[in-house]
């Protein structure tokens, strides 16, 4: 027995010879530090200039490719260069298609920082003081959106995960049972956003009945059309119960008239869910705080600030106004867990939201707040107002340019009516010409039916000269395109 454990003694210690690879000592952490920060450095000098859209590139795969033996820090860089150049540089000022995401700096080092810890952030006593970080950041939303101090909520990886925590939430709290299901009416608008439909089909209510509201000329729910609906189905002996408005759609920006349907849902005793991922943090605007009245008084309400706080991809949340509905609806029971749930005694994470496992998330939130302040992100918001509103006024003014609505937040909607062929077809070939020009990036949709070009001004390196260049690019392309 003796000469067995020897030898197992001496594998494992061979394979810890081995396995020490993975964490690094101090001179081969300098080198992988300094490589990494000069292609950091390089890359944030030279990323705001760089076009907006580069088309697609020949892709060596095989740089991808997984081996047994280790690669340098210079060729894996040099894969993730290449990774960086084809399609949407989510870097540029330039990018107005579909809702821009951001990247401050700050919000990276604050990731690094939390990733370096690695402190565990679901569970109170895993880590109370990120976890404090984490519920105060919820606790600042719910302020902004004028919540009471027994709201709560969850840092979700965007407004799709938020969204279904919130579905979810309010399934519960109405006591929308499965026999309930096919009798239980939704209220949304052809505007709502997709992940909402998404969200009840996972969440087990796919049967239930959709209602899609009618919408006025400015794309926005009608509230007399909603409490016409909803009278209707009870009468009918539906079960109305989830009401979901947005506050800055997709498609065109529109923010449904959340104080009239509050009124209506509670008049109704439905739920009312507010979807404003793109739209909620323009409320730190005066002009934002009129557009979203009425915010406070929904049950619950999804912000991303991968949007309006110009963060990193994979940043939102979901806030609900009594904290006690989404731990009620989250509820788990683990033994392994349940030492350090009591010890913690206080609600987690993890008890709020569909994650156990997740990353701290805190930091990259937190730290951009903290060492720019408030100021710089106000004027931001109000910057991406006025420059949507000032390239809807340029647009209005050129020949063979129909614009829609002015704009309640950032987004733009137009198209171009060309002297002959098919509208769609060439609004098509003027999207493409402006992807071909490189230095701006738009998206398009479809509004019952038609082709429509639209800009979205959310980049924290969008101004003037931006959107300067796109509408010299649009003129010069639409002109040529309606030569031929």
């Amino acid at each position: 027995m003796l000469e067995k454990h020897r030898t197992t003694r001496r594998t494992i210690s061979e394979l810890e010879a081995a396995a020490r690879a993975l964490d690094p000592g101090t001179e081969q952490r300098d080198e992988l530090w300094s490589a990494v920060e000069a292609h950091v450095r390089e890359r944030l000098s030279s990323l705001g200039r760089q076009a907006a859209y580069l088309p697609d590139a020949p892709i060596d795969t095989a740089a991808f490719g997984i081996a047994e033996n280790p690669a340098g820090i210079d060729d894996a860089l040099a894969t993730l260069a290449a990774v960086e150049r084809p399609g949407i540089n989510q870097a540029s000022g330039g990018h107005f298609g579909y809702i821009p995401g951001g990247g401050l700096f700050p919000s990276a080092l604050g990731d690094l920082l939390a990733d370096v810890g690695n402190r565990y952030a679901g569970v109170h006593f895993a880590s109370p003081a990120a976890s404090l970080m984490e519920r105060s950041l919820v606790a600042w939303m719910a302020g902004l959106v004028g919540y009471p101090q027994a709201s709560g909520g969850d840092l979700t990886s965007g407004a799709s995960i938020a969204n279904l925590e919130g579905i979810v939430t309010a399934r519960d709290a109405m006591a929308v049972r499965s026999a309930d299901v096919p009798l239980a009416v939704a209220y949304l608008t052809s505007q709502t956003h997709h992940c909402i439909e998404k969200a009840l089909r996972v969440s087990g209510l796919a049967e239930c009945v959709v209602r899609h509201v009618d919408l006025d000329e400015r794309w926005r729910m009608r509230p007399e059309a909603l409490e016409a609906a909803i009278e209707a189905d009870a009468a009918a002996g539906l079960r109305p119960w989830l009401v979901v408005a947005t506050a800055g759609t997709t498609d065109t920006g529109a923010v449904d008239p959340l104080a009239a349907i509050a009124e209506i849902v509670d008049a109704h005793g439905l739920w009312l869910h507010v979807d404003a991922a793109y739209g909620g943090f323009f409320i730190l605007t005066d002009h934002g705080r009129r557009v979203l009245d009425g915010i406070k008084r929904s049950r619950s309400v999804v912000m991303d600030p991968h949007k309006g706080l110009f963060l990193p991809f994979g940043s939102g949340a979901l806030i609900v106004r009594d904290e006690h509905q989404p731990a009620e609806a989250q509820r788990y029971s683990a033994d392994y867990l349940r030492d350090a749930r009591e010890i913690g005694g206080v609600l987690s994470s993890s008890d709020l939201s569909l994650e156990l496992s997740r990353p701290f998330r805190g930091p990259r939130l937190w730290l951009p707040l903290k060492l720019f302040g408030l100021a710089p992100f106000r004027a931001a918001l109000e910057e991406k107002l006025l420059l949507a509103r000032y390239f809807h006024e340029r647009l209005a003014e050129l020949p063979g340019l129909i614009v829609g609505p002015e704009p309640e937040l950032s987004v733009v909607t137009y198209r171009y009516a060309p002297r002959r062929g098919d509208p769609n077809d060439f609004n098509r070939r003027l999207l493409q010409a402006v992807y071909d020009d490189g230095r701006a990036v738009i998206s398009a949709t479809e509004i019952n039916g038609i082709y429509t070009l639209r800009l979205a001004v959310l980049h924290y390196r969008s101004h003037l000269d931006e959107v300067d260049g796109l509408l010299e690019v649009l003129v010069r392309e639409s002109a040529r395109l309606d030569a031929i």
